[in-house]
């Protein structure tokens, strides 16, 4: 699993790309290192040596997956927090030495280690014999699927945890073993299809459950529950009515607080503002609709059913979200229930 990661197609065919992929230039490794990492200094462990680099990156949506290694002892430091990326470093071979807190901590085979280098300090060493298939994930897109999957959006007792997870047979590997082989049997998948953003998904869903288990904080009920009642119960409402959207004002006057309450709230143990929230039920909603209802209703007269009316905006909120315009989504579906129509028909005939 992984040894081949990609390197080879599904039919174990080498896969050519080209000189650019190897490198004994130290200026050519550390531009590629900038353009898929973020900038941070390396220094070689033994002077003057040269690399011997693998450099082979992939797009999964917003995140990239690449195949790397320097092919000499390294430490590096200084990793720029500007850039905002979370790097997930799975050993292939070899071994890493990364920082925590107190100390140190090594991955070797199988092992994987996750930092967000936008909320903490961060240095690694890497011996000679180290490969990697690393991936960097922008923060920002880890915070909106911890949002949509678990209803708030962690602070730094997760992010500024760097910690060690996975290992050899783990779920966290045959995960990125599916996603080496999907993106070069598609040959890369890019930002705006279906299939990056569900790559995407899956991965940064996965991610959250491991760092949050590795570094012992409560993603699912814990954290919820740690809310006041009257953020939890103005969840209820706007999950409930969120068709109609009813205003942060009155929401916050059902619940028997101030909007002011409520939103410093929401901000503090859910990360996001009430407005915000709201959105992003009625975005779900509105998915839920081109997906089910019947196909002869437009797109158009779904979206005005959820009291959206400026479609142009609309359609690129849509797409940030759920990587297709809902045109694309309403027609993958009702060629999905019409097919289902004609196979029932067909039988029954």
């Amino acid at each position: 699993m992984l040894h081949d990661a990609l390197l080879r197609d599904a039919g174990g065919l080498a896969i050519d790309h080209g000189s650019a992929s190897r490198s004994a230039d130290w200026d050519e490794v550390q531009a590629f290192c900038r353009n898929v990492y973020m900038p941070y200094r390396v220094r070689p462990l033994v002077r003057l040596s040269r690399p011997d680099a693998t450099m082979i990156s992939a797009r999964a949506g917003r995140l990239t997956m690449t195949r790397f290694s320097y092919g000499t002892g390294i430490h590096l430091d200084r990793f720029d927090p500007e850039a905002g990326n979370i790097l997930v470093l799975n050993t292939l071979r070899g071994a890493l030495d990364h920082q925590v807190d107190g100390g140190s901590i090594a991955t070797g085979a199988g092992d994987s280690f996750v930092v967000d280098c936008s909320r903490t300090d961060y240095w690694l060493q890497g011996d000679p014999d180290h490969m990697q298939l690393n991936l960097t994930i922008p923060h920002a897109v880890m915070e909106e699927t911890a949002e949509r999957w678990f209803g708030f959006v962690p602070d730094d007792g997760l992010w500024t945890r760097r910690v060690r997870f996975g290992g050899p047979g783990s779920a966290w590997l045959s995960l990125l073993d599916y996603t080496a082989r999907t993106l070069v049997q598609a040959g890369g998948a890019p930002s705006d299809t279906a299939l990056a953003r569900h790559i995407e998904e899956m991965l940064c869903v996965e991610l959250l459950r491991q760092w949050a288990g590795a570094a012992g904080f409560p993603l699912q009920e814990g954290a919820r529950c740690a809310a006041p009642g009257y953020v939890r119960r103005a969840e209820e409402i706007m999950e409930a009515e969120a068709r109609d959207a009813p205003s942060i004002g009155e929401v916050a006057q059902r619940v028997g607080v101030s909007a002011r309450t409520l939103s410093g709230g929401f901000h503090r143990f859910r990360g996001v503002s009430p407005r915000a929230f709201l959105a992003a039920r009625r975005f779900d909603g509105f998915w839920r609709d081109l997906e089910t209802l019947p196909p002869e209703e437009t797109v158009t007269a779904i979206a005005s059913a959820w009291g959206f009316s400026n479609f142009g905006a609309l359609a690129g909120r849509y797409r940030d979200r759920f990587g297709e315009s809902p045109s694309q989504t309403r027609k993958r579906a009702t060629r999905g229930q019409l097919g289902f129509r004609f196979r029932t028909g067909s039988a029954d005939g």
